[in-house]
């Protein structure tokens, strides 16, 4: 009893802390996700077993390079980008014969998880992109904790077919069936109550980011299970770490953004 209370009050904590800074201002949104991004960083570091610290300092000029895009100049961008992903190449040349390199393991955390985080702090803006409008990414996290929830109960209590049981045991076909069904219907009131997309955009929006963020948190259990580690972290008291509550929306992110970005052209 005193675990899941704990649970339930992290997590409340964490739900209410990400809502109100999303909806205050872009800013506080960008230094929330701004700590997310260093702390899971952290984590997938030890997952990876990488060592090369380089990847904060590229992490911090390649997230503030992109933050607010239009208003500097693409010169300086090119020259950020340039310098946050080139300069561990050339740090190689530098290191010792026979020390292994962790180039792999640096660009896979890069774009994994910077990027990732950078095209979430870009989402509200999608629709007008001088307009800030932050229940398109609350209504993200609300298609992800539904999905979430729904996938959880319904495996937990009709769940016969396991989805990749040597990854995820507890994941089941109909966990991933029910909490999809009820993730679309999040998706329906969210066209009904937020006026930002049409139906049809809301609905394919929840089919990918349950889709991808499925896949998401089987990768991320992939890694966890190779490294040998029930969580990523211990930030959240009974969730675990970042990477434990982020890791669907974090690989869902590009997807999603993707998609708002080809039906605004």
């Amino acid at each position: 009893m005193k675990e899941m209370i704990t649970r339930a009050l992290s997590g409340a904590v964490y739900v209410a802390v990400l809502i109100l800074c999303t909806l205050y201002s872009p800013w506080t949104l960008y230094a929330l996700f701004f700590v997310f991004m260093l702390i899971g960083i952290f984590e997938f570091k030890k997952l990876v077993a990488l060592t090369d610290n380089w990847i904060y300092v590229s992490a911090i000029l390649f997230f503030g390079s992109l933050i607010h895009f239009d208003d500097i100049n693409f010169n300086r961008f090119i020259y950020i980008s340039i310098l946050s992903l080139f300069v561990p190449l050339i740090i190689q040349l530098f290191k010792r014969t026979g020390e292994n390199s962790q180039v792999g393991s640096f660009y896979l955390a890069f774009f994994y998880i910077v990027l990732s985080f950078v095209l979430l702090t870009k989402i509200p803006f999608l629709i007008n992109y001088n307009s800030y409008q932050p229940m398109l990414l609350i209504g993200l996290f609300i298609i992800v904790w539904t999905n979430d929830t729904f996938a959880y109960l319904i495996g937990k209590s009709i769940g016969k077919h396991k989805l990749m049981e040597r990854i995820s045991p507890r994941k089941t076909v109909e966990g991933f069936v029910g909490g999809l069904i009820f993730a679309l219907v999040a998706a329906f009131l969210l066209s009904k109550y937020t006026g930002l997309l049409e139906l049809k955009d809301w609905l394919i929006l929840g089919a990918i980011t349950v889709v991808f963020g499925t896949i998401g948190d089987l990768v991320e259990s992939k890694f966890k299970r190779e490294a040998g580690v029930k969580d990523s972290g211990s930030l959240i008291p009974g969730h675990g770490g970042i990477l434990d509550r982020l890791d669907s929306v974090i690989f869902a992110a590009p997807f999603v953004f993707y998609y708002l970005m080809s039906i605004q052209n």
